[in-house]
């Protein structure tokens, strides 16, 4: 009888054990040596734990592969999806498109982040000097289901007034294009979708600016114009890239968000309840701590475009957040103890 109670027991312990283990979810982000990736580093590290989620950082082909990860796939919780993807799927679902519309529909936004620069990577001794200028160039936008593939292909038709040619087309990794740019020269132009400093470029050594160049914007080039329409004039910062650029100069930029899906289940809507306030909680350790972008980012939930949905419990989070923030009361992250008082008086829950 003794030896039946003792394993009870012990079964009661390790259930109560699981019923507080951290919630395991995923984060679909892009290549690992890109912002997204790194955004998505800072998030498992700075706000999941307090959430109660063990959050892995997974990297992926891009904007538009995150989108059908998120949909689908077990376990994908968040995902950083590019405006322009994300528009361009439910510009597809009003169309009567029934895949897009399946996709696309029960997808929700949790924040916006800030703006992605593209980056024009080009031969130092290239001809080329402005976007308007590639026309006839042999340009790699990018993996497919990337989000740089879809600006490439998307900037060069409202630039040019047609479709980037399949000849001068290719679907290559940014590192595969770069190794071709300088080596056999069978590509003119990498592009390069991600936030400044990109990785994969301030990682690379001062000699590289023998062997490459970034391309500028010229917003008032009549080519340019179109573009203007679904992208926005940016600006690269020298200090983002020492060893290779001297001067501030124009690109092209799309907005980045943090987007999740409708979840309806109890214990997912709570997991992500607290990931909001947490986040709330926690921001000034993501704008110190991680990746410079997160100094561009705000917790105010803007207008969104028609179409588009903030996902409720969290949209409500973040506004109780700005709110108490406004009104100068502490936030307090969900997995730190809190005083009698403060549970009182609605500080924590």
């Amino acid at each position: 009888m003794a030896k039946a109670f003792a394993a009870m027991a012990a079964a009661a312990a390790l259930a109560g054990a699981d019923a507080h283990a951290a919630a395991e979810y995923r984060i679909v982000t892009a290549n690992e040596k890109g912002t997204y990736f790194a955004i998505g580093n800072d998030l498992a590290k700075f706000v999941a734990p307090d959430a109660d989620i063990a959050l892995e950082v997974l990297p992926t082909a891009g904007s538009a592969a995150n989108i059908k990860h998120l949909r689908y796939d077990p376990g994908v919780k968040f995902a950083i999806v590019q405006a322009d993807v994300y528009q361009a799927f439910v510009d597809r679902a009003q169309a009567n498109n029934a895949e897009a519309a399946t996709i696309i529909r029960p997808l929700r936004v949790l924040l916006p982040l800030y703006n992605t620069e593209i980056h024009y990577i080009v031969r130092a001794d290239s001809p080329l000097n402005y976007l308007h200028e590639i026309k006839d160039a042999k340009i790699n936008g990018g993996i497919v289901g990337s989000g740089a593939a879809l600006i490439t292909h998307t900037l060069y038709r409202q630039m040019f007034g047609g479709p980037l040619p399949e000849s001068q087309a290719s679907f290559l990794s940014n590192e595969e294009a770069l190794v071709k740019l300088i080596g056999d020269k069978s590509v003119d132009v990498v592009t390069v979708a991600a936030g400044q400093p990109a990785p994969l470029i301030s990682n690379m050594k001062p000699e590289a600016q023998k062997y490459i160049k970034l391309l500028k914007f010229d917003p008032d080039h009549p080519a340019s114009k179109k573009s203007l329409e679904v992208y926005a004039a940016a600006r690269i910062q020298a200090k983002s890239y020492p060893h290779l650029i001297k001067d501030d100069f124009t690109t092209v930029g799309v907005g980045a968000y943090l987007v999740t899906y409708d979840f309806n289940l109890g214990g997912t809507v709570s997991h992500l309840s607290k990931f909001a306030r947490s986040l709330c909680a926690n921001f000034p350790t993501l704008q110190e701590k991680g990746h410079p972008k997160w100094k561009e980012v705000g917790l105010e939930l803007a207008k969104l475009p028609p179409g588009w949905s903030y996902y409720g419990p969290t949209a409500r989070e973040l506004r109780n957040c700005a709110a108490r923030a406004k009104a100068g009361t502490p936030v307090r992250a969900p997995g730190k103890a809190c005083s009698g008082e403060e549970k009182i008086l609605g500080f924590c829950s």
